[in-house]
């Protein structure tokens, strides 16, 4: 301050020895009486009062006059004493002006900035009434990066004063999964001072959080320190949720176009694998009976052909019986006949189904059973079918002189079945996908073991209808495979009746005695004329008197010239079906044929089909293919009844 004090005094002698100086140049002496440089002076004063004001002015007017007396005037002071006064008078007018004109410059100026502050302070006021009154959350942060300033929606949005969001503070409303995320991004702008746009999570008053959309700009100024950011934030929660909901629908329906055609890629595989494996048997069967029909066959040689035709027709007719099971799980017409059952009944009847594919390959079946295992609650015939698969499974995959054990032990309220073997286990990959259907390890033209590879579908298919689960236990390729079957355990009922083990596909009859049908009078209709004579023969062979019609219409016909014993009919057949035959005999009087007994004989083998034939007036409901020992017995059992 005392510098810029001393400053003007300095420039005004600075400028009245320049003054003496520039004289010194002029032509002549000082020391010859010439009259002081009264001109230079008056510049000199100028310049020392535009530069300092009126003080510096006179100063160095004061200062001219000393020197100029001292050096010009002592030598003949008299006569230059008027030029003197002008001087000094003309020194005076012109510090006073220019001291006056550089106040009022002064005060202009000072009059500018306070009305410039003034401007600015009620431009900020405009903007924070503004910003107050905006939906948009504002927030404003210093060259510190600290935030400064948040407008009234965004405390009523965040439910927290201003004092408890200024400086960093406000972070802690920030998802914590979004915190990390936004202080990185944001100081990245913040060092390069431009512009940024980032997504986050924000809590809201009541707890909840919200995405926001946070788009910053650097504040104006001029050169200098870097002022800070104005960021405006908008709710887009619904915008977000919308997006994720999109994104979501996508990923579903990627996934399901996914699934479809690998749905479509594995039913192509497995029609493939079904013509392979309908065309097989069949390649047997025709190819022994071409031989046959020719002739050219040697006789120690057709046991050998009846019974390669056998078997193959009976793989043939297992096949068809898989894929009606998964017809019928998978449309839903799979009914279950549910009784009270001992679980150890039905696996020793699987067990007996399954022994002579154990022995031809020499496998061991081991049985380890606790008697006290209690009841469960279900089909007779579908609990041995899942027995079964998992016992032909079993010995299917263990190799020559193997072992399958079956075990059958209650475990707190559930009785569980379990069938291990020794053989060729299961890849761990594949282990979470054994029970799907169409889906097989090795389905190309090189695999080992045939088969569709629904066994294991139908196995779960049937354990979950009874209301219980199953599970596949490996530890590897090598290391055998176990399959356990957890069915609920009910209460004990008095006065069981024993189970009658069923018959299994590829099991043929060991009961030879069968009953004899001499003199019984039968009526068979079939539409397919194959199915007709092989149904006569087996019949006729058994000393019955068999008579055929292809239809409907035709069988009526022959009841009225000549009434059977026994009626063997087919259910789907054209013009009129079997339900409208039976009902159409049913509807005769007694004594013209309307009390026959009737034999409904048909593919269609479901419960419902079975329910509908019973209703319809049929006594029994047998399934094609049909053993003929079965069917003898049962025409036996109603020409007795």
């Amino acid at each position: 301050m005392r510098r810029q004090r001393l400053y003007p005094y300095a420039v005004a002698t600075a400028a009245v020895f320049l003054a003496v100086a520039s004289r010194a140049l002029l032509p002549g002496s000082w020391w010859t009486g010439d009259r002081p440089p009264w001109e230079l002076f008056t510049l000199s004063v100028i310049l020392a009062a535009w530069t300092g004001g009126t003080r510096p002015g006179l100063f160095a007017m004061a200062l001219s006059v000393a020197v100029g007396w001292w050096l010009f005037m002592v030598p003949h002071p008299s006569h230059q004493i008027a030029t003197l006064a002008i001087f000094v008078l003309n020194g005076c007018l012109i510090s006073l002006v220019c001291g006056s004109l550089r106040r009022n410059g002064k005060n202009a100026e000072a009059a500018r900035e306070q009305s410039g502050d003034l401007n600015l302070r009620e431009s900020e006021e405009r903007f924070r009434h503004a910003a107050n009154s905006s939906p948009v959350l504002i927030r404003m942060s210093d060259a510190s990066g600290g935030s400064t300033w948040f407008n009234q929606s965004w405390l009523e949005f965040t439910g927290r004063p201003m004092e408890q969001e200024t400086g960093h503070r406000w972070l802690e409303g920030v998802h914590p999964e979004d915190r990390q995320q936004y202080t990185t991004s944001h100081k990245q702008h913040w060092d390069n001072h431009e512009p940024f746009e980032m997504d986050y999570r924000l809590k809201r008053h009541d707890g909840v959080y919200r995405w926001i959309m946070d788009r910053g700009i650097p504040l104006p100024g001029e050169e200098g320190p870097f002022p800070g950011f104005i960021s405006s934030c908008v709710d887009i929660n619904e915008r977000k949720e919308a997006e994720d909901s999109r994104e979501g629908l996508l990923k579903i329906e990627q996934t399901a176009r996914l699934e479809a055609e690998r749905t479509v890629a594995l039913k192509d595989e497995f029609l493939a694998t079904v013509s392979h494996e309908m065309r097989t048997p069949l390649t047997a069967m025709l190819g022994w009976v071409q031989l046959l029909r020719n002739g050219s066959l040697p006789a120690d040689t057709v046991p050998q052909a009846l019974e390669t035709i056998e078997r193959n027709a009976r793989v043939q007719a297992k096949l068809i019986e898989d894929l009606l099971d998964v017809s019928r799980i998978l449309s839903g017409r799979l009914r279950l006949d549910l009784q009270h059952l001992n679980p150890i009944d039905m696996v020793m009847a699987a067990i007996t189904a399954a022994e002579p594919a154990a022995a031809a390959k020499h496998i061991r079946l081991t049985r380890s059973f606790d008697s006290k295992v209690g009841l469960v609650s279900g089909d007779t015939d579908r609990l041995q079918q899942i027995v079964w698969n998992l016992l032909s499974n079993a010995i299917k995959f263990s190799p020559s002189g193997g072992e399958v054990t079956i075990s059958v032990w209650p475990i707190n309220n559930r009785v569980e079945i379990s069938v291990s073997d020794t053989g060729e286990g299961i890849d761990p990959d594949f282990l979470p996908y054994v029970f799907d259907r169409f889906r097989q390890k090795d389905a190309s033209t090189r695999r080992k073991y045939h088969g569709l590879g629904l066994g294991l579908s139908i196995v779960k298919q049937l354990v979950e209808l009874h209301g219980g689960s199953v599970r596949a236990e490996s530890q590897g390729p090598g290391q055998g495979a176990t399959f356990v079957v957890a069915l609920p355990r009910v209460a004990e009922a008095p006065n069981q009746p024993a189970e009658k083990p069923a018959a299994f596909p590829g099991t043929a009859s060991t009961d030879e005695s069968l009953p004899s049908l001499l003199g019984t009078k039968i009526l068979v209709v079939d539409d397919d004329s194959d199915a007709r004579e092989i149904l006569r023969s087996i019949l006729a062979h058994n000393g019955a008197s068999v008579r055929t019609a292809s239809t409907a219409q035709e069988a009526l016909t022959q009841l009225e010239t000549r009434r059977p014993d026994i009626l063997v009919s087919d259910i789907g057949m054209p013009g009129q079906d079997g339900y409208e035959l039976i009902r159409s005999i049913r509807a005769l009087d007694p004594k013209d044929g309307g009390r026959t007994p009737a034999v409904a004989l048909t593919a269609f083998t479901s419960s419902e089909d079975r329910r509908r034939a019973i209703g319809a007036g049929f006594q029994i409901h047998l399934s094609k293919p049909i053993e003929a020992a079965e069917l003898v017995t049962v025409v036996a059992s109603l020409v007795t009844r």
